[in-house]
C-alpha cells in the first residue's frame, strides 16, 4: 500500500511539474520554464517532451548554453532528433560567431544549415562578410524585411566578453539578446 501511494504521489508531482511548465510556456514565461526544467532535468531526462519543452524555453530566453545537454539526449523519435539538430545548429553558430568576434576568425567559407532564430539570421549575415578588419559593431538589414535591422557587437568585460544582438524595427528597439 505504501509503495502504491508513493508511486501515485511521484506520478502526480511529475505531471504537475510538466503541466506547470507547459502553462508557463503558453504564458510566455520562458525563463521560468527554463529554470524549472533545469532544476528538474535529472529526474525527467528520459521524457523527450519534457526535455524539448525545457530546451525551447531556454532558447526563447536566450540561455543557449543550456541546449547542449538536451541536444545530446533528444534521440529516440523523429521529432526529438529534429529538435536536437535545430538546437545543435544554433549552439554551433553561437560558438563560431563568438570565435569570429573575439579572435577575428573568418567565417566566410562556412556553409551551415540555418534556422529562423535571431542568432542564426545574424550569423548568416555576418558569415557573408568577406575577411575584414574587426569593427566596434556591425549593422545588418534583414533580407526579408528592410525595416528590421540587427546591431551586433561585443560587450567587453574584464572576465568574459559577451555577444550582443539588438533587434530594431525602424529605429525602435524590439529586443536585446546577450550571449556568453
Amino acid at each position: 500500500m505504501k509503495i502504491t501511494l508513493l508511486l501515485f504521489l511521484t506520478i502526480s508531482l511529475y505531471a504537475d511539474i510538466k503541466q506547470n511548465m507547459f502553462n508557463l510556456y503558453q504564458n510566455k514565461k520562458f525563463e521560468d520554464v527554463c529554470q524549472q526544467g533545469f532544476d528538474n532535468f535529472k529526474a525527467h531526462k528520459q521524457d523527450e517532451e519534457f526535455v524539448s519543452l525545457y530546451a525551447f524555453a531556454c532558447l526563447k530566453s536566450d540561455y543557449i548554453d543550456r541546449l547542449a545537454v538536451p541536444t545530446a539526449v533528444l534521440k529516440f523519435s523523429r521529432e526529438s532528433r529534429a529538435n536536437s539538430a535545430y538546437f545543435a545548429v544554433i549552439l554551433m553558430q553561437k560558438k563560431l560567431l563568438y570565435h569570429a568576434l573575439v579572435d577575428n576568425y573568418d567565417l566566410s567559407e562556412f556553409r551551415l544549415p540555418t534556422t529562423d532564430y535571431v542568432l542564426s539570421r545574424v550569423f548568416d549575415l555576418y558569415a557573408k562578410l568577406e575577411k575584414h578588419e574587426p569593427r566596434a559593431f556591425y549593422l545588418f538589414e534583414d533580407p526579408n524585411d528592410p525595416k528590421l535591422t540587427y546591431k551586433l557587437y561585443l560587450s567587453r568585460d574584464y572576465k568574459l566578453d559577451k555577444i550582443v544582438i539588438e533587434e530594431f524595427y525602424d529605429t525602435i528597439t524590439i529586443k536585446r539578446h546577450v550571449y556568453w
